[in-house]
């Protein structure tokens, strides 16, 4: 069995990203599963004068327990959004004990426009690096137009893409499969 954690770095309930995310779990080989943690919005600002909060506690928890992590990257501005750096702050800290280090992560992202959040998930493996968290390279699922591809209820109507994500599922289980052989 491989557990996954999904992370959508949307807040919003009818993102395309947590959409997205949920599509990722449907596609995923058997003997995957896949829990989505929803509580990115309930996050302090982050500050080191600050002592964990539940929240903080739960969010560390449940990326340790899991095999790897999958993040559903929306691109704001050229980046990642606020709530999901936030999260990246507090899960980094202390570095030395981070539950992120050496956790496979996968990223994918959509976005109503043409660079399919490409931006924002240069930048978040480049953060990345700072947590040693090794990240899949291939297949790279970079969702442009994502709004027809998707119905008004969130649902995945595009074969093409319901393919990628098939092999981008069997890909993550292979790179946490390595990794987990590997620690």
């Amino acid at each position: 069995m491989v557990s996954l954690l999904g992370i959508c770095g949307s807040l919003r309930k009818a993102s395309l990203n947590r959409a997205l995310l949920h599509e990722v779990g449907t596609a995923l080989p058997e003997g995957t599963e896949l829990r989505i943690f929803d509580g990115l919005g309930e996050l302090p600002i982050y500050n080191s004068d600050l002592h964990e909060t539940a929240p903080v506690i739960a969010l560390k928890g449940a990326i340790g327990s899991a095999d790897g992590v999958i993040f559903a990257v929306p691109e704001y501005n050229y980046s990642i959004p606020g709530g999901l750096k936030n999260a990246l702050d507090w899960v980094s800290s202390p570095p030395a004990t981070s539950p992120l280090r050496g956790k496979p992560i996968g990223l994918v992202g959509a976005a109503t426009g043409m660079s399919g959040t490409i931006r924002a998930q240069l930048h978040l493996r480049q953060m990345l690096v700072y947590s040693d968290a090794p990240c899949l390279g291939q297949p790279e699922v970079l969702i442009a137009r994502a709004h027809e591809r998707f119905d008004g209820e969130g649902r995945l109507t595009d074969a093409s893409t319901r393919q990628l994500l098939v092999r981008f599922g069997t890909a993550m289980v292979a790179f946490v499969q390595r990794i987990r052989g590997h620690a």
